[in-house]
């Protein structure tokens, strides 16, 4: 196991594809602001943008 926890993992699925209406990525529901800023967000930084993912995720699946 390795010391660091940098927290939940990305909800990229390799599917990087903006949507020009939305700015949501097609593929995981994220802005490019969330998706650049990923790798340097904290824990609670990256579980907020995943509860923001899934409401998108349910407003798009509606």
């Amino acid at each position: 196991m390795s010391g660091a926890d940098h927290g939940p993992e990305s909800p990229c699925n390799l599917v990087c594809t903006m949507d020009a209406v939305t700015g949501w990525c097609l593929g995981c529901y994220r802005t490019i602001g969330e998706i650049a800023g990923w790798s340097s967000a904290d824990r609670h930084e990256k579980e907020a943008i995943l509860r923001r993912v899934a409401e998108r995720r349910a407003e798009a699946e509606g």
